[in-house]
């Protein structure tokens, strides 16, 4: 069997930058154990499918170990290769997804997600928490699927040596980090060694969590965020009462077939 593959280098206008996600249109969804060994294969932070129908497109997001119910970047990907690649020509795309309705529009070179926010509640700053990095976290809250810690500045975001060993038994998806921004309201990390993946590049998901919190701390709905990582990115977040506003760019890496 072919099928078509592309790799999107999602918030960011460059290539090289930015967190990168496999892309596969499917006509019909394969079985399971193909839609994860090809993730597998593929050894990137997610691989996207998706598969048309009547109201839009139906999204599925593999990492190397297993599949998750929420995606930003290869969501963006997925808009990306659909807007760009698939003769799509309305402006707004919607994907039914294991976490709702979401959909994705476009405005020039931007891509803006529509997702539902996270509910976070403040947490116990517990020793496995702390233990995870080299400096202790101000507070600690915990999201739908990851806990949040909060930080003091982007020096100490930027400057944090995780302990992947002892992140990897917490029991959630990942970890967010998070400390107010020199130049945008706010920076972040994401760590998910329990998911495949020890940092995430930009993790758009994670800003479900962190535009509702820096929202009401800072007072105001719409910030300017950057995912301080290696490769980095740079997003626009909105609040939208009980839904996120996420915008970024992306740019494009390769295509390509695969035989399976």
């Amino acid at each position: 069997m072919k099928l078509k593959l592309y790799q999107i280098d999602a918030f960011t206008d460059h290539v090289f930058s930015g967190n990168p996600a496999a892309v596969c249109p499917l006509d019909n969804w394969l079985d399971d154990a193909v839609l994860q060994n090809i993730a597998a294969e593929n050894n990137l932070a997610e691989t996207a499918y998706f598969v048309k129908t009547d109201q839009g497109f139906h999204i599925r997001w593999f990492t190397p170990k297993t599949e998750v119910d929420l995606c930003g970047h290869a969501t963006l990907a997925s808009a990306y290769v659909i807007f760009n690649f698939l003769n799509f020509h309305d402006h707004s795309i919607s994907f039914q997804s294991r976490s709702g309705l979401l959909s994705v529009t476009k405005s020039n070179d931007w891509y803006t997600l529509n997702f539902p926010g996270d509910k976070i509640q403040k947490k116990e700053m517990t020793s496995d928490l702390i233990e995870g990095f080299n400096m202790k976290p101000m507070e600690a809250y915990q999201g739908s699927t990851d806990i949040m810690l909060v930080f003091s500045s982007q020096q100490d975001i930027e400057n944090i040596k995780p302990d992947f060993s002892k992140i990897a038994v917490l029991p959630c998806r990942g970890v967010i980090i998070t400390a107010p921004g020199t130049n945008n309201d706010f920076v972040s990390r994401f760590f998910a060694p329990q998911s495949g993946i020890d940092e995430d590049p930009v993790t758009g998901s994670a800003h479900t969590t962190l535009t509702p919190y820096w929202s009401k701390r800072l007072g105001k709905t719409e910030l300017t965020a950057q995912q301080v990582s290696p490769r980095g990115g740079y997003l626009k977040c909105k609040l939208l009462d009980d839904r996120v506003e996420i915008s970024g760019q992306g740019a494009f890496y390769l295509s390509g077939e695969i035989s399976v």
